[in-house]
């Protein structure tokens, strides 16, 4: 289960200035693309499910994933996670070749799964978005400071997995507010966003 810490920047300015306020904690920059794959009736979405690859830097390595039974309520997000690294010239076949993804099942236990448990015997590549990630290293947390590239706008967002969920959220915030810096709790996933077609407001 993997719980984070959500919180949504209104604007480019607020990013900005969170972004200045860190910047002595940068621990590193994230360029990351994700792609998502879904049947053509939407079977893994209507489970409550998200298949995606995202690939690093330039395809420096990828990653597949299975997200599943997502939750995200005042800020808190939790939700079923797996992961596999895959080998990115592979992992870029399959935007072309999504069925490419299944033939994977002998080496991949998410494969297994998507075969299995959601009885999945074709996909198509749903597209995605860019995600460009400052990681820092602040009070011991790992904040992570997105801003997100959807084809029909741009938003903006701080995350932190925690295993004390209500604590640290409790210490984000009033950094936020003693700065200055306006938010509010997200309440839809990006990938949530990316299906709707719509930032939120």
């Amino acid at each position: 289960m993997e719980v984070e810490v959500k919180l949504r920047l209104p604007n480019p300015e607020s990013h900005q200035k969170l972004s200045d306020l860190l910047s002595p904690f940068l621990a590193e920059t994230l360029v990351q693309e994700n792609v998502f794959f879904d049947t053509p009736t939407t079977a893994l979405a209507a489970a409550k499910s998200a298949l995606r690859l995202r690939f690093y830097n330039l395809d420096s390595h990828s990653v597949l994933s299975l997200k599943s039974k997502p939750k995200l309520s005042q800020g808190i997000s939790r939700v079923e996670e797996q992961e596999e690294p895959i080998d990115p010239s592979l992992a870029r076949s399959f935007l072309t070749d999504p069925n490419g993804l299944l033939e994977l099942e002998n080496d991949s236990q998410i494969m297994q799964r998507v075969r299995g448990e959601f009885g999945v015997n074709e996909l198509i590549c749903l597209g995605g978005f860019k995600n460009v990630r400052g990681v820092y290293v602040w009070k011991g947390l790992k904040l992570e400071l997105d801003e997100t590239i959807y084809d029909f706008g741009i938003s903006y967002e701080i995350e932190c997995e925690s295993k004390e969920p209500e604590r640290d959220k409790k210490l984000i915030q009033d950094f936020l507010r003693e700065n200055g810096i306006d938010f509010n709790y997200s309440d839809v996933n990006k990938f949530a966003v990316f299906l709707s077609g719509k930032l939120p407001t």
